[in-house]
């Protein structure tokens, strides 16, 4: 029975929406089992909590600084480089409904997920991403994903 494409579209977005529920599951599980790469469980140095209230005196230059340092190591591992190349996988195909999705921190770490949008059905892919590449062999669009995510400015 085949489906229409809106069908399909609604079912692609679905299944990407799945699998980033899975990807965060996954992370809060190895997070909690203490298997989490260490790179990224170490803790980060947060300023100690102030109770300031609006009366209090400003921060002093010092207290600016430590937590401007704070704030940059933890923007650091979040996940700032972000592209999407949308393209048609197969030449009978149009509407751009394949896409590859580059998400990666400030060093290059992170995935990149692809759907392969087809007449009769879609395949969604996640490949690991360390220092701007990958291991798994990357297709022209997850590399023009990378590619956009690198150049892009957070």
């Amino acid at each position: 029975m085949p489906f229409e494409p809106a069908a399909l579209s609604w079912l692609t977005l679905a299944a990407l929406g799945i699998s980033l529920v899975a990807l965060v599951v996954a992370i809060t599980s190895w997070r909690r089992a203490g298997r989490f790469p260490a790179r990224l469980a170490k803790p980060v140095k947060r300023p100690a909590a102030t109770s300031r209230s609006r009366s209090a005196a400003p921060m002093t230059a010092d207290e600016t600084t430590e937590l401007v340092t704070t704030l940059q190591e933890a923007a650091a591992t979040a996940l700032r480089h972000v592209a999407v190349v949308r393209y048609d996988a197969f030449g009978d195909m149009g509407g751009h409904l394949s896409w590859s999705l580059a998400l990666l921190d400030d060093s290059g770490d992170g995935v990149v997920l692809s759907s392969i949008h087809g007449r009769s059905d879609s395949r969604t892919y996640a490949k690991n991403v360390a220092a701007w590449s990958a291991k798994q062999q990357l297709s022209p669009e997850e590399i023009e994903a990378i590619g956009f995510a690198r150049t892009a400015s957070p």
